[in-house]
């Protein structure tokens, strides 16, 4: 009797053993340090900062009544955007507008940007960081988080044009869009070199800026020819016209401390 009692001890501790060990090697990959900032709720009070977020240190860039802390850029015309309904709007059909594309008075260099955005069948649109001015567009120098409608394009589209990739660059691991009319919700990290894209909850890519991987994307790609793609280590935020309507709001940014990207 003692003997078969250890033993069943025996079967109960190893199967115990082996049950943790599978559960160590298939439970989920450990978070990022930034999954937990919290990301905007669709459904929560729009263009409004929480106590939390205040004390936080996160900036509102849109107040959604007014353009204040946009323009476009290199001082164009900006006839295709307005604020309507707590939303800059972009009206990428308008006739005779300008297709300028709308960017932050202030720079950043390391940061978290959460924003929500919708956009119209066929659309598309993207956000771009790090953009110096001094080249013909915004996506000449800055990197972009994709936004279109991936289903409704009437081409087709590369993987790396889908939406959340880093446009002509890196492919999202998944697909988290939300259907065309609802609203998404975009996070991006800018750590020093390394870049995150979220969206609606999950992180579905990052890459490291100027890593050997990236100089050899960027050499066998798009923009092997733009010596000022991804230089730059600070700079605008923009929100592109490209067709399309497309609405942002809830547009906040949280700037990392120096000593998060050295």
């Amino acid at each position: 009797m003692k003997n078969s009692f250890l033993l069943t001890l025996s079967i109960i501790a190893t199967t115990a053993f082996y049950t943790n060990i599978c559960y160590a090697q298939f439970k989920k990959a450990p978070a990022t340090r930034y999954e937990m900032i919290p990301m905007n709720n669709p459904d929560s009070p729009v263009n409004q900062l929480s106590s939390r977020e205040k004390a936080d240190g996160w900036l509102l860039l849109f107040n959604g009544k007014t353009m204040k802390g946009w323009r476009g850029y290199q001082h164009k015309s900006i006839s295709a955007w307005n604020v309507s309904d707590g939303t800059l709007h972009c009206n990428g059909n308008k006739k005779d507008a300008a297709p300028t594309d709308l960017i932050t008075d202030g720079q950043y260099a390391s940061f978290v940007l959460t924003i929500q955005w919708k956009i119209s069948p066929a659309a598309n649109s993207g956000i771009m960081f790090h953009v110096n001015e001094n080249y013909p567009y915004t996506f000449t120098s800055g990197p972009e988080y994709q936004i279109i409608d991936d289903k409704g394009w009437p081409g087709k589209l590369e993987p790396w044009q889908h939406t959340g990739c880093n446009y002509a660059m890196q492919v999202p691991d998944m697909d988290m869009t939300k259907p065309v009319g609802e609203w998404n919700t975009t996070k991006i990290v800018v750590n020093g070199p390394h870049v995150e894209h979220w969206l609606n909850g999950t992180m579905i890519l990052q890459y490291d800026l100027w890593s050997p991987e990236w100089y050899k994307q960027k050499a066998a790609g798009k923009w092997k020819d733009d010596p000022a793609y991804g230089k730059f280590k600070t700079g605008h935020i923009a929100l592109q016209y490209h067709g399309g309507d497309v609405w942002f709001r809830n547009i906040k940014l949280k700037v990392l401390p120096a000593s998060d990207s050295e």
